[in-house]
């Protein structure tokens, strides 16, 4: 049995209650928040490294993910850092837990103010480099096997001051280093790369998934870089979070991924994991459960600023509590016969197109040019999408159980 324990009290369990097997990871930054933004200060007193972890492991979290300078401070001594790295095993140990994931902050210090792998400054794009080895050499140290790349100031203001081309090339030529520094190194670890359409910058390089993909195969070693999509970063820009999500699983890239919540056209709220678009989360759930991917379930969300330290305690279990209900659901809707009925006649549609759209040779060609179809017959039956739409939406508030039931309760009104 894990740990539910805190301050001495036992936590309420049920079958939502999130354990290890869950493979539910946190940022350091994500509990570590201390509700500062640019209005005001932080409201929460700094959390340690080594407290994170603890609280963490007694909710039900298996892992916890860290920038460098999460954990040793920027400009540590060779020393500091190996006492820091060393005090961190050890409750890494103690609690159970593991580092699936590491990166690197390069959009902190004023160095980054212009970017880091595409800043205009030749030397500053080394120093990147160099502190992202530096950081994937942490990362491995402490059994990460993924790195996830983010370029928060990878972009621009004034597009006069940058050529765009000339970016995309610098952003190319340091990840193919990296790659081939990994590779030298005989390192078991893979790269993620991390999109957002703006803020901090006002337009960042490679703002969604889709561009992420599209670059990933311009790279020397595209074989071992994938995508860390983020829900919040997507609905920034009021894009379909699944869709992007199915491509990058179709494509075979993806290698991680931020779970938090977003209010479409705001700025980077990082809200606790489907607490504004239920429906859309739950798709989201239902694919990852579906489709075998097997990488860590990662909360990059923090709690309100209203909130104390129990608060942000509340809200780590919440983000991963959540996820278990809907991961329930997608199991109902698997389960309920009328929502699959319903797919089922897609279904039948779907299939009696027949091998020539799938095999191509000319004689298929020739006998589809030739086919006749009735284009009204075709476009005259509904297709029962607000019925199926509804069924979801009743599944998801709680009211369609399982068919037993509901036949009761049909039965009941039809007596009445």
């Amino acid at each position: 049995m894990l740990g539910r324990f805190r301050e001495g009290r036992e936590l309420n369990t049920d079958r939502f209650t999130p354990e290890k097997k869950d493979h539910f990871t946190f940022g350091l930054w994500t509990v570590g928040n201390r509700g500062r933004d640019p209005f005001g200060d932080a409201v929460r007193p700094h959390l340690s490294p080594i407290r994170i972890v603890e609280k963490l492991s007694q909710i039900g979290a298996w892992g916890v993910n860290l920038h460098d300078n999460d954990l040793v401070p920027f400009g540590a001594s060779a020393t500091e850092r190996d006492k820091i790295v060393n005090e961190f095993k050890k409750a890494l140990d103690t609690f159970g837990m593991v580092v699936p994931m590491a990166t690197v902050n390069l959009f902190f210090h004023p160095v980054f103010r212009d970017g880091a792998f595409t800043a205009n400054d030749a030397d500053v794009r080394r120093f990147a480099i160099q502190k992202t080895m530096g950081a994937i050499d942490l990362g491995v140290e402490l059994g990460a096997k993924i790195f996830v790349l983010w370029g928060g100031r990878e972009g621009v203001e004034v597009d006069a001051s940058k050529d765009a081309l000339e970016a995309l090339k610098h952003y190319r030529e340091s990840l193919n280093y990296l790659c081939e520094y990994v590779l030298d190194q005989e390192y078991d670890i893979r790269f993620a790369l991390e999109a957002k359409p703006n803020e901090p910058r006002g337009d960042i390089y490679l703002p969604t998934t889709g561009h992420m993909l599209a670059f990933i195969n311009t790279l020397d070693h595209a074989n071992i870089v994938g995508v860390n999509p983020e829900v919040a970063h997507e609905h920034m820009s009021g894009l379909n979070f699944y869709h992007g999500i199915a491509q990058a699983i179709d494509a075979g890239k993806l290698f991680h991924i931020d779970l938090n919540d977003q209010k479409p056209g705001r700025y980077d709220q990082d809200l606790r994991f489907a607490s504004e678009n239920l429906k859309p989360m739950f798709y989201l759930v239902k694919l990852l459960e579906e489709s075998g991917y097997q990488g860590p379930r990662h909360f990059d969300a923090h709690a309100y600023r209203t909130e104390d330290e129990d608060g942000v305690w509340s809200f780590a279990l919440g983000c991963m509590r959540t996820y278990n209900i809907l991961k329930e659901k997608a199991r109902q809707f698997t389960e309920d016969k009328e929502i699959q009925a319903l797919l089922e006649q897609i279904k039948k549609r779907s299939q009696t197109d027949t091998p020539v759209l799938r095999n191509y040779n000319r004689h298929n060609a020739l006998a589809l040019k030739e086919e006749t179809f009735n284009v009204d017959e075709l476009a005259s039956p509904g297709l029962q999408y607000e019925k199926l739409d509804q069924l979801v939406t009743e599944l998801l508030l709680g009211v369609r159980t399982s068919d037993a039931t509901r036949l009761g309760a049909t039965e009941a009104v039809a007596s009445a």
